[in-house]
């Protein structure tokens, strides 16, 4: 009879495991940072050590739990994203996570070193994970409406090396595409939850935290008619608050 020898110890591959990012998840809006917290952390290769409310408290959560990226809103109250994000670059990569998408916002926040700029609305579950990756490996991210800030200033300051190193910026793709791909994202959110264009805009104004006076002076409208508006809105997106119906419209519910 015949014997096998026992497999040796290098007869089968080891195992592969991948090592989550361990991530900070920095936003004043509570429903946002458990949205987050919820998506990041349900996943093999993300999970988010801890919340903060502001940029005093993300800074105290990287000293205790060194994290590898930081997620940052910009305006918080307290001590807001950019004012904060010089010294957290310290401790971590930085990505800006925020609905400010004003110019001069995004070049401060690339300028003071963070190392991507994502735009709540802009992107997919799959592309904030790679994006954090990315972030957290030195490849900087954009997602077009910063990306399209940044078109802006370079084309007024240095039109003949705009194309190159916004091109590097966004890992390769091409500026002319950015105003064909603001309009893609715009469509498909419209049709997700079959707003009007009216209702898309009151809906980016409620998420950028306007209140119905607010809103009412900067669409020229009563406060009475964004009430009306407010009321599909919130039918349309199954939302019985506020702060609901813009978890659901960035993208984090």
């Amino acid at each position: 009879m015949q014997y096998l020898n026992p497999p040796g110890p290098d007869s089968f591959p080891a195992p592969t495991t991948t090592v989550p990012l361990r991530l900070v998840v920095a936003d004043d809006n509570p429903v946002i940072r458990a949205g987050l917290t919820a998506l990041l952390s349900d996943r093999e290769d993300t999970t988010v050590v801890a919340e903060a409310a502001d940029g005093r408290e993300a800074y105290e959560a990287a000293l205790r739990h060194r994290p590898d990226v930081i997620l940052l809103d910009v305006r918080m109250p307290g001590v807001d994203g950019i004012s904060a994000l010089p010294h957290l670059v310290r401790l971590a990569a930085v990505m800006m996570l925020t609905y400010s998408h004003e110019t001069d916002t995004v070049q401060e926040a690339l300028r003071l070193g963070a190392g991507g700029y994502l735009v709540h609305g802009e992107f997919t579950a799959e592309q904030l994970v790679r994006a954090v990756r990315d972030v957290r490996e030195g490849r900087p991210h954009v997602t077009p409406g910063a990306a399209k800030a940044l078109l802006t200033h370079f084309q007024a300051s240095a039109p003949a090396h705009t194309e190159p190193q916004l091109s590097t910026l966004l890992g390769g793709i091409p500026p002319q595409k950015l105003s064909h791909m603001q309009s893609d994202v715009g469509q498909s959110f419209r049709s997700r939850f079959q707003l009007s264009a009216r209702e898309a805009e009151i809906m980016d104004l409620i998420a950028s935290g306007m209140t119905n006076q607010q809103i009412a002076a900067a669409c020229f409208i009563s406060e009475k008619t964004v009430k009306n508006h407010i009321n599909r809105i919130f039918a349309k997106l199954q939302s019985t608050s506020r702060s609901q119906a813009a978890a659901k419209w960035l993208g984090v519910a």
